[in-house]
Formats: C-alpha cells, structure tokens, sequence
C-alpha cells in the first residue's frame, strides 16, 4: 500500500521530567503535543510544496509520521536539547530537507548545529534555500529528562 504524499507540515518541542528515561521520553512528547498518537520515525525529506500549518488536534492513537530528535539524561544538572529544522527550497517544486539535532549543551549550540546540517544538506543537493524553520527545546535535569523536537508530516 502506497501512504499518500503529506501537504502539511507543523513543528513541535517540549522537554520533560520522568523516574525513567522512558517517562521523561514520553512526558516531552506530552509537552510537544504528539504524545497520545504512535509517533512513526522516518527519514529527513519535506514533501514539495508543502506548506506550514499550527499543530492541528491529533486524533487519540493516530499514526503520525515525524521527523525528531532527542536527548535524554539522568544525571542531574545536566543541560539537555533537541532541535529540528526545516529547509524550505525557492522552487516549491522541489523537496525540502529536514535534519535533527541533539546533544548535551545549549539550546542555542543545538539550533545553531540544525542549521547548519540544513544548510549542508541544500549545498549538496544544489537546491537554493528560501527559508530555515526551527523548534527546539531544552531542559536542566532534575531526576530524568528529556528534550524532544519534531517535525510531523500532515494530510
């Protein structure tokens, strides 16, 4: 069965604390607006011509495709991020390109390091980029947590 291509797109984020590395995992999702669906990791391509929405209402289980990143720790006072970006391409007949980023260290050096991944991403493929949109979040641990960032394809 062939999924149709996805026209809609939207960014989400959100950090949160657990008793486990799963807890705090699933807690960020909660936060970022996609933890009551079965988030389907896929690969970093933004359909052609694809445009921006705000994070609809996600049906309860609903299969959503998303390109994310996340850190996770659980050593306290440990700063964690997650950041993912879109590259939007001048001609909207062309792909975009997603990339994630996450690490142990600033919100900014995880936005700055997406970037830069998109950026490289649109060099290779010689594409001229129109635009970068960017969600992040970050968090200092206090028992277990989390950073998540997405980009979730949408019909």
């Amino acid at each position: 069965m062939i999924i149709p291509r996805p026209d809609k797109y939207f960014l989400v984020a959100g950090y949160g604390e657990g008793l486990t590395p799963l807890n705090a995992f699933d807690h960020a999702l909660i936060k970022a607006g996609i933890g009551n669906t079965n988030v389907l990791r896929m690969s970093s391509i933004l359909p052609p011509g694809a445009r921006e929405i705000p994070p609809p209402p996600l049906p309860y289980g609903a299969l959503v495709p998303a390109a994310y990143a996340d850190e996770t720790s659980d050593v306290p006072g440990t700063r964690v991020a997650a950041a993912v970006a879109c590259g939007v391409p001048a001609d909207a007949a062309l792909p975009g390109v997603i990339m994630e980023h996450h690490l142990q260290d600033s919100e900014e050096l995880c936005r700055e390091q997406v970037r830069r991944k998109v950026e490289e991403a649109f060099a290779i493929r010689g594409f001229k980029l129109a635009e970068v949109k960017i969600a992040s979040a970050s968090g200092v641990v206090q028992r277990v947590g989390s950073a998540v960032a997405a980009v979730v394809l949408w019909t």
